[in-house]
């Protein structure tokens, strides 16, 4: 793919909107000359806009004058483009993207500073005419968009979440990228690795009490927590207990994720060091599939998991489900929807495939997936349905590159029983200070959208080797906070 731009710093935007309908394509300047690249030209010449595509033989040209008023809007002409090049791709490949010119993961964002700055129906307006979301994605996102902001209303200037990252999986899954280590070759780092989680936690802890900050809820997530003993996660939450100032907190949350690592003896430690809420992610309810994908579990398993985390006392339960799995039919997509709801989860957060770099399945597999865009689709329409129909409602959503036919990720609940982290670290509310291997501190400027980052290091050998390195970074969230509040 080569880009040739004129006029106009937005390159990389196009890039990004080619790559909704071309999701293989690299970047490559000696592809200039090669007649069967994708070539993709843009220019801004005054009142005059052009956009023109060649792939092989096909050629599509689009111009456009636009008033003098309009001339020297780089937003506007910028926006301009990307319409013409939508609409030429779309004649192009067939494919109309159903969010449009959105490529960012979050447009509940996008919509929510519309309505601000215009009111709710001429955001709407401009959400489907100027950036060319669907009908269908609107009315997603206006219901979406109302649940989240009850959630964000609990927020304050000095409020803040935490993240409590356990990089340890028992297995890698086909599609993951996140960095996680597999058990069977971490698992000695482990009890060192916990020990230096704890001081962190405890060091973290002391700089919100010396900031004041307000917690709102904690967030514990990987990797797989539940890789941890029994002992260990009781460990590393009552740390969180003793330690944070917890009379404010509104959600507790511990991603127990994979059915193989969950134990009734984890489940009861969990519940007794305080948390209130528990993901089990069974992502299919199909055999076949789990074991395509690298899931070491069976659905047997999943229901054998929901019992014991019913037994041990949670009443909030979230499922996760993936749609567009490499093998999966609507037909099968279907009976998993159907059983997931029939285990009455509080909460389902139903994921669309993203494929990244770094997951074991792209390699001759992304113009697969892209075509399979349709099926997914049709899953997701399954899906809102249904839990509709069984009383659930959409209360964030976000996007992520690759994702198959362009789609989004949705967490469903029943009234009451929202994941709330999972808002606030969408809408970027607040900020999340986050300990752990390859966690990321993101500190929010309140009243602004200024976010500064730490980072934690990745991996658990290098977490523990320069932990005394990685706690002096801890010290720009004070420095943070006396520059900007």
């Amino acid at each position: 793919m080569y880009i040739l731009t004129e006029g106009i710093n937005s390159r990389y935007e196009y890039e990004k909107l080619a790559r909704v309908f071309f999701p293989d394509q690299k970047m490559n300047e000696r592809e200039a000359d090669d007649p069967n690249a994708l070539r993709i030209e843009v220019r801004w010449r005054g009142q005059q806009l052009s956009s023109k595509l060649n792939l092989g033989e096909r050629e599509f040209f689009d111009e456009t004058s636009v008033d003098e008023s309009k001339s020297h809007d780089k937003n506007f002409c910028e926006l301009t483009i990307a319409q013409m090049l939508c609409r030429q791709f779309t004649e192009l490949t067939g494919f109309e993207p159903p969010w449009g010119l959105l490529t960012g993961i979050r447009p509940m964002k996008l919509l929510r500073m519309l309505t601000a700055e215009y009111g709710r129906e001429e955001a709407e307006h401009r959400f489907t005419d100027d950036y060319l979301v669907s009908e269908k994605k609107l009315n997603l996102s206006r219901r979406t968009l109302g649940n989240e902001d009850k959630i964000l209303a609990l927020s304050r200037d000095n409020s803040f979440s935490l993240y409590i990252s356990i990089p340890f999986c028992p297995s890698r899954c086909s599609y993951c990228s996140f960095v996680s280590q597999s058990v069977e070759h971490a698992a000695k780092l482990i009890p060192q690795y916990v020990e230096l989680l704890v001081r962190e936690i405890e060091l973290t802890a002391d700089i919100a009490k010396s900031l004041n900050l307000r917690l709102e809820s904690v967030y514990m997530g990987g990797g797989t927590p539940t890789t941890l003993s029994a002992e260990q996660l009781e460990r590393v939450l009552t740390a969180v207990t003793n330690h944070f100032d917890m009379s404010g907190v509104h959600e507790f949350t511990v991603e127990a994720g994979r059915p193989d690592t969950i134990t009734p003896e984890k489940l009861a430690a969990i519940r007794h060091s305080g948390v209130g809420r528990v993901s089990i992610n069974p992502q299919t309810l199909n055999d076949s599939i789990l074991r395509s994908i690298g899931r070491r579990h069976t659905v047997e398993q999943v229901y054998r998991a929901m019992d014991w985390a019913k037994s041990a006392g949670f009443d909030n339960i979230n499922m996760d489900l993936i749609a567009g799995l490499q093998g999966d039919t609507l037909e099968s997509y279907r009976r998993t929807v159907d059983g997931v709801i029939a285990m009455e989860p509080q909460s389902i957060t139903v994921h669309t495939l993203a494929m990244k770099r770094a997951a074991g399945l792209v390699t001759g597999h992304i113009a697969e997936y892209n075509a399979e865009g349709a099926l997914a689709s049709q899953m997701l329409d399954y899906g809102e349905r249904r839990l509709t129909e069984t009383g659930y409602e959409p209360y964030y959503l976000y996007r992520q590159s690759g994702m198959v036919g362009n789609l989004e990720n949705v967490g469903w609940s029943k009234p009451g029983s929202e994941g709330v982290y999972n808002v606030f670290i969408m809408d970027e509310t607040h900020t999340i200070l986050a300990v752990g291997g390859g966690a990321v501190t993101k500190l929010k400027q309140p009243g602004v959208n200024n976010i500064e980052r730490i980072f934690n290091y990745k991996y658990p050998y290098e977490y523990i080797s320069r932990f005394d390195e990685m706690i002096e970074r801890k010290k720009g969230i004070t420095e943070f906070y006396d520059k900007f509040c």
